[in-house]
């Protein structure tokens, strides 16, 4: 029904709660939303606002955002929240910031995320590189194109009229990359104001009508150190060295057999230590990521590992002479991210199913490391979805966007039906 010019979804479709019984197919629902006057109407300005969509990406991606100095990216992202006109509009203790767009009562919460942070250092040069097809500059893709996206969401719902029982909260999160280690969603879902209140996630990343999250991988990461006495090369020659204890303890590991299946990676990603040539080094250290899908699987890499580098340390002290001292090893945890799985029958997987059908995508499934990892560990309703543009490069330096306009539009709205088949479902 339409009143005036406000479009309310609920009155529009009839009843366009989550189908949790057999009576009312998701497939139904998606296709009624999608031929609503609202979807159109929301469709249209996207359109239009493709220019601008892709001026907020520029904007954004020309604030560095490296990991764990997000707050410049996110005190911009903060004024075009409060510019937009969303209530409780906030940066939290952590660094995230978030905006409400209110409902009109009964419906759940729905968060949709996108993070602030890239995975390149302080100090790259972020200035974007346009042409009519083409933005290129490192994060414009992952994750930047989604905050612009977001934005350019609020608009098309706000100009269509659009209305949801639910609440939907948009979050710029931290810490998404590497040692951030999902420190902005952990806050948000454990220790926020919002902890405990969310009824259901949307993480958004860039790319088409992508593959469901119904997996997370989870990651264990380590940084071990490896000290020793020190000296000199030649006058202290035959005293234990951290970097052989180092060297065995890389060889140990990368003799383990990973069971088959469930994603089991391993991997060492950064040596570093010593201080010349000709000096046996006081302190080594190498960097570990251990990833699977499988809780029981990651245990026992976890434990591996740490079998593998204790008996290496233990070797290198038996090879040579401690008169000087022993080899000693500190273990650090770097990143713990968890492993989660959600029912692909579950509602929030068959709503974004159903709209990826309708809108002629093909559904498939996938397990991806992204901000759902943490709520969907927490039992949450949680998938990932594509909020438009094809990223090449990324995490290089020529990370770059195609523009597509009409399978931009196209990610875009699908996206955004789902997140508003969510908000008026039963809570």
């Amino acid at each position: 029904m339409i009143t005036g010019k406000s479009i309310t979804l609920m009155c529009l479709l009839g009843v366009i709660a989550l189908p949790v019984h057999a009576d009312v197919s998701y497939e139904a629902a998606a296709k009624r939303l999608f031929a609503s006057p609202g979807i159109a109407a929301a469709k249209a300005h996207l359109t239009s606002d493709y220019p601008r969509i892709v001026d907020d990406i520029v904007t954004l991606t020309e604030i560095p955002a490296p990991p764990f100095k997000e707050q410049a990216r996110a005190e911009a992202f903060m004024a075009l929240l409060k510019a937009h006109g969303l209530s409780d509009v906030r940066m939290d203790a952590e660094g995230n910031v978030m905006g409400l767009r209110k409902g009109t009562g009964g419906g759940p919460l729905v968060a949709v995320g996108a993070h602030l942070d890239t995975v390149f250092p302080e100090g790259t040069d972020v200035k974007v590189r346009r042409t009519p097809t083409r933005l290129s500059a490192p994060g414009i893709g992952d994750d930047t194109s989604s905050l612009g996206v977001m934005l350019g969401m609020i608009r098309a719902l706000d100009a269509a009229a659009i209305t949801t029982k639910g609440d939907i909260l948009f979050v710029g999160d931290v810490g998404e990359e590497g040692l951030g280690d999902l420190r902005g969603v952990r806050y948000l879902f454990t220790k926020g104001d919002y902890a405990g209140k969310i009824d259901a996630f949307i993480a958004l990343e860039p790319g088409g009508l992508r593959p469901l999250m119904t997996g997370a991988p989870g990651s264990k990461r380590y940084r071990a150190t490896f000290s020793g006495p020190g000296g000199h090369s030649m006058l202290d020659f035959g005293i234990v060295n951290p970097a052989y204890a180092m060297g065995d303890a890389i060889t140990r590991f990368a003799a383990t057999q990973a069971p088959p299946g469930h994603g089991n990676v391993f991997n060492v990603g950064i040596v570093e230590g010593g201080t010349s040539v000709n000096s046996i080094p006081s302190q080594v250290s190498m960097s570990v990521d251990m990833r699977s899908e499988d809780v029981a699987s990651l245990k026992d890499l976890e434990t591996g590992f740490l079998a593998k580098v204790k008996d290496a340390v233990t070797a290198e002290n038996a090879r040579r002479s401690t008169a000087k001292g022993a080899i000693t090893l500190k273990l650090d945890v770097i990143g713990d991210r968890p492993v989660a799985k959600i029912d692909p029958q579950a509602p929030i997987i068959r709503t974004a199913a159903a709209a990826i059908a309708v809108n002629g995508g093909k559904v498939a499934y996938e397990a991806s490391s992204t901000d759902g990892n943490l709520p969907m560990s927490l039992g949450i309703p949680t998938t990932t979805l594509g909020s438009g543009f094809s990223v090449k490069g990324m995490h290089s330096p020529e990370e770059y966007l195609d523009l597509q306009p009409e399978a931009d539009i196209k990610a875009m709205i699908t996206t955004l039906g789902t997140i508003l088949l969510l908000a008026d479902s039963k809570k």
